[in-house]
């Protein structure tokens, strides 16, 4: 993870593709929604976690470290809309918390990357 502001390209981030993941993990959870939440609650939901691994190759993609460390920023915050939506689902009983706490895990992750990313690149 250390080493990870001194990839290439955004594809080989490691924080990119677990963001992958978790965008991939949230369509899979909202596909079961009611058909009355097809553009709302699961549309939000899934749309923030495409805002995650989005705002991490946009801000790779421009090359400067301070855009970088906004994109993050930006990326961080779609994990904490996601995270508040992702307990409304599971308070309106779309799903259990076992279905949750995989992508859970991936924000937890997630937002812990995204420190050690931002930190690494304030001390450099």
């Amino acid at each position: 993870m250390a080493d990870e502001p001194k990839a290439r390209h955004y594809k080989e981030l490691i924080i990119w593709q677990k963001g992958m993941e978790l965008a991939k993990a949230v369509y899979e959870l909202t596909a079961s929604f009611p058909s009355e939440e097809k553009f709302g609650l699961a549309s939000q939901m899934r749309r923030a976690a495409v805002s995650v691994p989005s705002n991490i190759a946009e801000g790779r993609a421009r090359h400067g470290r301070g855009e970088f460390l906004q994109f993050l920023s930006h990326a961080s915050g779609s994990l904490a809309e996601l995270e508040t939506q992702l307990l409304l689902g599971e308070n309106l009983r779309y799903y259990g918390s076992n279905r949750s706490s995989e992508i859970a895990k991936y924000i937890e992750e997630l937002q812990r990357m995204i420190a050690a990313i931002r930190r690494k690149l304030s001390i450099s």
